[in-house]
């Protein structure tokens, strides 16, 4: 497991720096190696969150009969093995392979995950389809969306020319015990405080204090 690491980890890396002067195979091919055994290393603790989400999605759906169920079947436990694991590739550095990983499970289960989105444990997402967390989204632990739920960009400053600037907190951060029901749009770098509920069909664009309710009245 170490090499096939190792040789898709080298790819990433040549792919961002083959057309630099300072190149050298050799260094990438140590520097890749190292990056896999650290990434090794994390497979444990990854496990351990995992287990979390298992339990979270099972606990939260009365359709659920069993946890091997909710592994096999849920879209929201592929999204979110594939999701950790291009999450902690991110954080070692590896460039372009967390982004293939993350499209690889959006297609496979409708759910965009950005790899930079740093996710609690206990986190599920009912139903799954839909769902879009932006790169720079901080959710915390024991949160629950649903389908169709965005959590994007409101806007992002320009630089002089113009262009995006890149790398600047600019998606909703969910504290602790959050639920977002279907299709909720959550824009840009505001909190929704613990314990808050945010209900279907609704545009949040602003805090929410902790414990707070919003929905839609009929």
């Amino acid at each position: 497991m170490h090499k096939l690491l190792t040789d898709q980890i080298m790819a990433g890396l040549c792919f961002s720096c083959h057309d630099s002067e300072d190149f050298d195979p050799n260094e990438c091919r140590d520097k890749a190696c190292d990056i896999s055994a650290r990434l090794i290393e994390k497979i444990p603790e990854i496990r351990r969150t995992l287990a979390t989400d298992v339990e979270a999605a099972y606990n939260g759906d009365p359709a659920a009969e069993n946890h091997g169920e909710v592994i096999s079947c849920y879209p929201a436990i592929k999204a979110l093995a594939n999701h950790r694991i291009a999450h902690e590739l991110l954080l070692l550095g590896v460039p372009l392979i967390p982004r293939i990983i993350s499209e690889m499970a959006h297609s496979e289960t409708g759910i965009d995950i950005h790899p930079g989105a740093s996710i609690g444990h206990h986190f599920t997402i009912d139903h799954g389809t839909g769902v879009v967390i932006g790169a720079t989204c901080i959710i915390g632990n024991h949160v629950k969306l649903y389908q169709g739920v965005t959590l994007g960009a409101k806007s992002f400053p320009l630089d002089n020319n113009g262009n995006p600037i890149k790398g600047i907190p600019r998606h909703p951060i969910l504290e602790d015990n959050v639920i977002v029901y279907s299709n909720a749009t959550i824009l840009g770098r505001i909190t929704i405080g613990r314990g808050s509920v945010v209900g279907a069909n609704l545009w949040v664009t602003e805090d929410m204090k902790p414990e707070s309710k919003v929905v839609k009245k009929v």
